[in-house]
């Protein structure tokens, strides 16, 4: 069963009534209270396209890593719009940009230079191993722009008639064709084939099988264009990569002159403790891709590379609002806060707090948690494998709490709160879970 109809199985029977410590908030926050018209769900419902198992909750306002519903309801978002809003909500930073670059300039295109657009492709390339940025609006599309420039380069560089691309099992990449197909999951790809060709899987961390089917596409002539990889599987159910796997992986990339592409579209930007997750593995890629929170919840998309591999030119790839003034000045904002108030030094403690509190969980309810895993504050709360229990059962008991968590796939509760969250921040959240955990527990009689 996915993920998806498991969420709208269990929204069915979702009674929803915060009764926790982190729920409680002033009323003025919410839509209702303070005189606008009130929401209504079955209206939302009758004009937007079902693609979505909706919590049944809408959220109006946020501050720092706190978020308020129109009932004025206050919850603790360690969500942060999937491992996006890098500053929280509302960050001073962000607010005064925000403000300056509507009023300045927010869209021209790109038959002109756009100075903002040069600023964060400098900073970029300053703070990473890439030489060259091109700017979209996401992160499949920044995948997408990755998926063409290794095909191209394999086309033009290399001679190869029909590239194929290498991605692992259990991966995510994006919703688009080109990246539905190379995101490793049957589940997302039903119902959409034709699929594109061009594609094959092997089982994440797993170099044996890695080698073999290299081994075996080139056996004839050479057809490997790139492997696209995460450093962390995110959506997979948030699984670091082994550092000796993805060396060992850019040792046959450089001897085959085959590119090495790293989705860091949620573990960049600091999510890990480090600027980019290749970096928590000792090595660099060809090619890389950003996007979630890169301008802190402005939508962008970025696809960096080697100067070796920037084949593109003009009439190659493009994108309408793509590197426009106002998300690039956004997200240059974005970058010089990470540094400027020291966050990833912030991740690393914070990381480390989660986690030895959620250890500490499994360590206490045995028969319903397995581990936890994770680099960073990208965590996974994983369950075990028997238990008729489903992530998304403790997401929305942790919803009654004040807490907001994220499924990471049936058996893995994620944790991606705001880069800047307290050490206070933390603690409330694991009081939270653990009350949640409770909660599901009595409900299930375990």
């Amino acid at each position: 069963m996915s993920l998806k109809t498991l969420v709208q199985k269990s929204l069915k029977s979702f009674s929803f009534a915060p009764t926790g410590a982190l729920s409680h908030g002033a009323a003025s926050h919410g839509a209702a209270a303070n005189g606008s018209a009130a929401f209504s769900p079955a209206q939302f419902d009758a004009d937007v396209m079902t693609t979505y198992g909706r919590f049944p909750i809408a959220l109006t306002k946020g501050r720092g890593c706190f978020v308020w519903d129109d009932q004025g309801r206050r919850y603790l978002d360690f969500v942060a719009g999937i491992a996006t809003c890098t500053l929280g909500h509302a960050h001073p930073a962000m607010v005064e940009t925000v403000t300056q670059q509507i009023q300045t300039l927010h869209h021209v295109s790109n038959l002109y230079y756009v100075p903002e657009q040069g600023a964060l492709a400098h900073w970029l390339v300053e703070h990473s191993c890439a030489d060259r940025a091109f700017f979209c609006n996401s992160g499949a599309e920044a995948n997408e722009g990755a998926i063409k420039l290794a095909r191209k380069y394999a086309h033009t560089r290399r001679g190869i008639a029909n590239p194929l691309i290498i991605t692992a099992q259990a991966s995510f990449h994006g919703r688009t064709l080109a990246t539905v197909t190379a995101t490793g999951q049957p589940k997302y790809q039903k119902n959409f084939d034709p699929l594109m060709p061009g594609f094959a899987y092997v089982p994440y961390n797993d170099i044996a099988a890695l080698e073999a089917l290299v081994a075996e596409l080139d056996a004839e002539t050479p057809q490997v264009a790139a492997i696209m990889l995460e450093a962390l599987q995110g959506e997979g159910g948030v699984c670091p990569g082994d550092a000796a796997y993805f060396q060992r992986i850019r040792q046959i990339c450089d001897e085959k002159d085959i590119l090495l592409i790293l989705d860091e579209v949620q573990v960049g930007m600091g999510r890990t403790g480090s600027l980019w997750g290749f970096e928590n593995l000792g090595i660099e890629p060809d090619i890389f891709t950003s996007a979630k929170g890169l301008a802190g919840g402005i939508p962008i998309g970025a696809l960096l590379c080697k100067a070796a591999c920037a084949v593109f030119e003009p009439g190659d790839h493009a994108s309408t609002f793509g590197g426009n003034p106002f998300a690039c000045r956004v997200g240059l904002t974005v970058c010089e806060t990470l540094l400027a108030e020291n966050l990833l030094d912030n991740v690393k403690q914070r990381g480390e707090q989660l986690r030895l509190g959620l250890q500490q969980l499994v360590r206490q309810y045995p028969t319903l948690l397995e581990q936890v895993r994770g680099w960073g504050l990208i965590n996974g709360l994983v369950l075990q494998p028997e238990v008729a229990i489903a992530s998304v059962d403790i997401v929305k008991a942790a919803m009654g709490e004040g807490l907001l968590l994220v499924p990471a796939g049936p058996r893995v509760v994620r944790f991606v709160p705001p880069l800047n969250v307290s050490a206070d921040e933390v603690q409330q959240a694991l009081v939270g879970v653990e009350k949640a955990i409770a909660t599901v527990i009595k409900r299930q009689s375990l």
